[in-house]
């Protein structure tokens, strides 16, 4: 399957693209696939990149952040966004088994667990919590502005899991299964 934008490259991108692509490939080695879709639009781009650094430099670790994000990938059917957070979670410490476990909405660290039980629960109910969902992110061990970042996490998470499902992305990183049916 192709694309269903073009995968843009630098020298064919808006001009407007071209730094972020830039930065973008100074950090990962390479130009992924989502971000030259993306690129089509230069706003977009700017959007993402820059939600992406915001949230690296916010207090949810890593680790967990690629955990939350391999959880709403399995549940939206997104296997560009499993493959590459698969490995980004493998980069950030996670092993194969807590990876699998993320995916599932699953992990024997209650503190994961918790957030990721909110995290699938804001994608499946479309941002319907209540009240014993914020305490039992509190009893977990997460302040305020940590509960605000796992749903900064979850928001960034859906918008590119509906760019590469919605676009038909190829995926560029190693492939993982889904466990969801879709």
């Amino acid at each position: 399957m192709t694309a269903r934008v073009p995968l843009v490259s630098f020298a064919d991108a808006p001009a407007g693209s071209r730094a972020l692509l830039d930065a973008v490939h100074g950090a990962f080695g390479a130009t992924p696939n989502m971000f030259r879709a993306v690129a089509n639009s230069p706003a977009a781009l700017q959007a993402m990149w820059a939600c992406f650094g915001a949230l690296g430099a916010g207090r949810i670790p890593a680790k967990l952040g690629e955990q939350i994000a391999v959880a709403v990938a399995d549940r939206n059917a997104c296997e560009y966004c499993l493959a590459a957070h698969t490995a980004l979670g493998r980069k950030a410490g996670a092993s194969p088994a807590e990876m699998s476990a993320a995916q599932a909405g699953q992990s024997a660290d209650p503190a994961t667990l918790a957030a990721l039980q909110f995290a699938l629960k804001l994608v499946e109910q479309r941002g319907q919590v209540g009240d014993a969902d914020i305490a039992a992110l509190k009893a977990a061990g997460f302040d305020d502005g940590q509960i605000v970042e796992i749903l900064a996490h979850v928001a960034l998470n859906l918008f590119t899991n509906y760019v590469n499902v919605a676009f038909a992305v190829p995926v560029d990183f190693p492939a993982v299964k889904l466990r969801s049916a879709v």
